[in-house]
């Protein structure tokens, strides 16, 4: 019997470049002759999350979790509505060892991983697509269009490059599917003022046509003062399967977003007052909005039983605008909350590009061989518009904040643009050294020349390329069926800052690099009665931005972090209508060089824990079908104390959060849920903004009735 060869549909990116060179290859090397190669099967990734399933986001290889030499978790649909996370990052931290560090500034998309933390070390991507270069990515946030979420922990520079030392996250989104059109409805209504509404359809028109179509709308008030918030999205793919080996696939999707207006709650006197929890010292005027489109046209081609070759050609258009009081600090002298830094700011940045790989499978000296290659380019802008944050609204009651109107001496203005012309070349291959034993490596080369234009001087602040290369070395081997034990080896890359914020003294550095070890042991149960996964790690990234202990006013790059840590994992079937799902993450993050300024004083940080990061978190959720029709869940979600200072003087305290649900499934097609998050309303604090005094209480206790209706 021909072994068979499964590819994820929708990831592996190709060029007619690719395939040429590909197609030579195949045609020339007689160990890659049409009668070694195996047939192909395209098919849709993991919709359960099990070990054999495969993911998109570890490799281009088209491996399965339990084939891939690193820490890879899916949240499926089914887990997204049986807890019912509406907010994507609230989804995404409880993967193992996520955390949120979201705030205004980063488009509430930054996370902690491994100790490394915000978007210039995780990054966050949509059906595999990349958005360079900014602070943050505001596209998308509702989990309503999206199938799963796919965890890639630790360093994997080798697939996406620049920026992924802590690891990746990509969001997969709903697609077009074949058989009937079936449609969805959901209704929800909560505590303060949440009200949301959503609707689905997909399936196949005809033999060659299917769809997908997704809108959602979220609406509340928020949990503190003028805290409302609002957001809009919708999203589509149009797929013709023009042959049995080549299908076209045309995606668009565009959200808006209205967040909360709200930047933190300062200390009073070194500590968090619960009289201020629910306390806006915001303008009245301010704003924060967020536009974005993404349209790709995706081919997949499957010219014989062995080969795969994927071309994506995309857009992604993003505008954002803030104008906000930004900057709190409680005077004691007055009894009153100073405020600063008035700052409105506009991104407009756009991004083209064309990704293709190619993928293909045979047999190398008699063992069986697959290997991926491929390319990515693409151009990117960037215009910042600012006042040069310049701006009060004056001082406030700290108890009774009057909040004033936005004021700032200095006009909004296009302040200076930045464009990226970047280009990268990669490539993947696992040998199968016996059936038990494999060994997987990859290969990436990154380029970008980037320019940065004086808007004001009309002059060229910088011109600078940067080049690195990633790598992956690792090892796979099967001690059973169900049971593997892996390493790997890997080095990548850091910007010392996200590429369009570079300053001109900035530019002149080099990226950071880091090099990561990870060990691990995964496990799939007997009767897919559930699966567990161990893994540890150490991570070290080199080359900081630290400061001259002879010249405090400038920067050198010796400065050095680390990481190490163990993950683990738990998903099982307990008894007869439960199931369990948790995981748990320990590691200590240290400076080990590194200098900041006090003063005017270059003072070290070595041996400090860098900020916002938890050295311990877990989540559990626990499942129970009690009676046809009739479920419950309830869950926790545990992030230990982080600092928010580089000097460690300043800590936020670990919490836990309890969330509850109960759902009656009516009838076949129409199912009603009463949820609660954070049911024992705990106090707590997510993340620090814009100065280390300056905290941003989390969300306190909600409840929602949920309607969800198919047809």
């Amino acid at each position: 019997m021909t072994p068979q060869f499964h590819f994820p549909r929708a990831q592996l990116r190709p060029t007619p470049l690719a395939l040429a060179c590909l197609l030579a290859c195949a045609t020339a090397a007689p160990a890659l002759a049409d009668d070694a190669i195996p047939t192909v099967l395209v098919s849709g990734a993991a919709q359960n999350g099990k070990l054999k399933d495969e993911t998109a986001t570890g490799s281009n290889l088209g491996l399965t979790r339990l084939e891939t030499p690193a820490s890879v978790d899916v949240i499926t649909r089914k887990q997204l509505e049986e807890r019912g996370d509406a907010n994507l990052t609230e989804a995404i931290t409880r993967a193992p060892g996520i955390s949120n560090m979201g705030h205004p500034g980063n488009g509430s998309s930054s996370l902690s991983s491994r100790g490394f933390t915000d978007t210039v070390s995780v990054l966050r991507l949509y059906d595999g697509m990349r958005q360079y270069g900014g602070a943050g990515l505001t596209f998308p946030f509702s989990t309503w269009a999206v199938e799963r979420i796919e965890v890639l922990r630790g360093p994997a520079a080798v697939i996406y490059g620049e920026g992924a030392i802590g690891g990746v996250v990509n969001i997969i989104p709903k697609g077009p599917t074949r058989g009937p059109i079936e449609n969805e409805l959901q209704a929800a209504i909560g505590t303060e003022g949440t009200r949301r509404l959503a609707v689905g359809s997909g399936g196949a028109i005809d033999e060659r046509w299917s769809y997908r179509f997704d809108a959602s709308g979220e609406e509340s008030d928020g949990w503190v003062e003028r805290g409302d918030a609002s957001n809009r999205a919708v999203s589509g793919a149009l797929r013709f399967d023009v042959s049995p080996e080549l299908d076209l696939r045309l995606s668009m999707a565009h959200g808006r977003q209205k967040p909360m207006r709200y930047f933190g709650t300062p200390l009073v006197d070194g500590r968090q007052l619960e009289a201020l929890r629910e306390k806006n010292y915001n303008v009245l005027d301010s704003r924060i909005a967020y536009k974005d489109s993404w349209v790709d046209l995706l081919a997949n081609w499957r010219p014989n039983g062995g080969v795969l070759v994927r071309t994506r050609l995309y857009h992604v258009d993003s505008e954002r605008h803030w104008r906000n009081a930004e900057a709190y600090v409680y005077n004691p002298a007055s009894g009153l909350v100073d405020r600063s830094d008035n700052t409105e700011i506009l991104h407009d940045q756009r991004q083209t590009g064309m990704t293709s790989d190619a993928a293909f499978k045979g047999v190398l000296s008699g063992m069986e061989n697959t290997l991926s290659i491929g390319f990515d380019v693409n151009r990117a802008a960037f215009t910042h518009t600012n006042n040069t944050y310049v701006g009060s609204s004056g001082p406030v009651d700290p108890f009774n904040p009057a909040p004033g109107l936005f004021t700032s001496e200095v006009p909004t203005i296009p302040r200076y643009r930045t464009e990226a012309k970047q280009y990268a070349l990669f490539m993947e291959d696992r040998l199968a050294l016996t059936p038990q034993w494999s060994l997987i490596g990859g290969l990436r080369y990154d380029h970008a020349d980037v320019e940065r234009q004086n808007l004001v001087a009309n002059s060229l602040a910088f011109d600078k390329t940067f080049a690195n290369v990633g790598w992956r070395l690792g090892t796979v081997y099967a001690l059973a069926p169900d049971v593997s034990v892996y390493g790997q080896l890997s080095k990548a890359a850091d910007p010392v800052s996200s590429l369009f914020f570079l300053s001109p003294a900035n530019s002149n550095f080099k990226n950071a690099t880091g090099r990561g070890l990870e060990v691990g042991l995964k496990q799939g149960l007997r009767d897919r009665q559930g699966e567990w996964t161990l893994a540890v790690y150490d991570i070290r990234k080199d080359n900081l931005l630290t400061r001259d202990p002879a010249n405090p006013a400038q920067s050198i790059q010796v400065g050095e972090r680390s990481s190490r840590g163990i993950e683990g994992t738990l998903t099982l079937a307990l008894a007869q209508g439960w199931t369990l799902d948790a995981n748990a993450a320990f590691l200590r993050a240290r400076y080990d060089a590194f200098r900041e300024n006090v003063g005017g004083v270059p003072v070290s940080r070595a041996g400090k824990r860098p900020p916002d990061v938890p050295e311990r978190s877990a989540n559990l959720w626990l499942h129970w079908d009690f009676q046809p029709g009739w479920s419950a869940g309830a869950g926790l979600r545990h992030v230990g104390a982080r600092y928010a200072d580089n000097a460690n003087t300043l800590r936020m305290p670990s919490y836990t959060t309890t969330d509850l649900s109960l759902r009656w499934k009516a009838t076949a097609q129409t199912s009603l849920a009463l949820r609660g998050f954070n049911v024992f309303d705990k106090r707590y604090y997510s993340t620090a903004y814009y100065t280390p005094t300056q905290w941003l209480v989390g969300p306190d206790r909600r409840v929602e009735l949920v309607l969800d209706h198919r047809f």
